[in-house]
C-alpha cells in the first residue's frame, strides 16, 4: 500500500477531513468571478490574466481577465475577476493523492 493510500484510509477511519490529513488544497469557486484557496504555499506568478498558486502537490493555474488577488494570508487567499480556467499541474512522480481509478 502506498503512503497516499494509507493516509487516505487513516483519515477515513478517524473521521478527519482529507484536506487536514492529506494537506490537500481546498478551492471554493463562486460562479466565474471568485476563487478562494486554502492550504497553499504561495503565489508564484501574478498578472491581471494569470495567477499561479503553488501547493504541496503542484501548482494551480487560474487564467482569466482583470484577475485580482483581493487578499492572502498564510491560510487563505481570494482571487476575483473573470475566471476562465482553473488548471492543476501536479509534480511528476507525486502519488500522495487518492487513486483516480
Amino acid at each position: 500500500m502506498e503512503k497516499g493510500q494509507l493516509k487516505e484510509r487513516l483519515s477515513t477511519a478517524a473521521g478527519m477531513p482529507r484536506d487536514v490529513t492529506m494537506k490537500a488544497p481546498v478551492l471554493t469557486v463562486l460562479g466565474d468571478f471568485e476563487l478562494s484557496a486554502e492550504n497553499y504555499r504561495g503565489i508564484t506568478e501574478y498578472t491581471d490574466c494569470l495567477v499561479r498558486i503553488q501547493t504541496r502537490s503542484g501548482q494551480i493555474r487560474v487564467t482569466g481577465r482583470r484577475l485580482h488577488v483581493e487578499y492572502y494570508t498564510s491560510d487563505e487567499m481570494k482571487v476575483t475577476g473573470k475566471i476562465e480556467t482553473i488548471d492543476f499541474a501536479g509534480r511528476k512522480g507525486k502519488t500522495d493523492g487518492p487513486d483516480p481509478g
